[in-house]
């Protein structure tokens, strides 16, 4: 960002960075290492200066792209509990979780070439991830949902291994049943 760093971006101009991340994602899972930065551009509508403008290096797009997609599942935890039962709300959180694993999954070659260059994506997914499973737990154990004696970690570690069973291939039917008995694991018996 250079020079503008730390400014909120023009409107049109963060609507342009959400549409070039959001096509990064889909691209670099369908295409990996093949999809360049000027057909990324293109298919997000806008023109090569912009894309390199917000993003100087593919690098810069990776980490940007995944980092996006990371953000958008831990402020769903928010959003869910505003509009859901806190009980719904995991449920619901988990089926994002989910979809973040995919994207993930699908931008493997592109993070990992990005691991390669030095710079790592990863470096406090954990603690955001479990910010966020915490925050779901404690309102369902608030409301009496949600058993008490659960922690994220057990929780966090469980959803990676419904991604695993579920993964590559993507067997989506597989991770909703999967999803489903974890839950039916965690509400309170009443």
């Amino acid at each position: 960002m250079g020079r503008f760093e730390g400014r909120p971006l023009r409107a049109d101009a963060q609507r342009n960075r959400d549409k070039i991340l959001c096509t990064a994602v889909t691209m670099f899972a369908r295409d990996g290492l093949d999809a360049t930065l000027d057909r990324i551009a293109k298919e997000a509508g806008v023109g090569p200066a912009t894309l390199y403008r917000n993003f100087p290096t593919r690098e810069a797009l990776i980490e940007a792209a995944y980092r996006s997609e990371l953000g958008k599942l831990c402020e769903a935890s928010t959003d869910l509990l505003a509009a859901l039962p806190p009980r719904q709300a995991l449920r619901a959180w988990m089926g994002r979780f989910m979809d973040y694993v995919n994207a993930k999954i699908g931008m493997a070659d592109a993070l990992r070439s990005l691991v390669e260059s030095g710079v790592n994506p990863y470096d406090h997914t954990t603690e955001l991830v479990t910010e966020s499973i915490t925050a779901l737990l404690a309102a369902g154990v608030a409301d009496g949902s949600v058993r008490a004696d659960v922690s994220a970690s057990d929780v966090g570690a469980s959803l990676l291994g419904i991604a695993i069973a579920s993964g590559k291939p993507p067997q989506p039917d597989l991770a909703e049943r999967l999803l489903d008995l974890l839950m039916d694991g965690l509400v309170t018996s009443r």
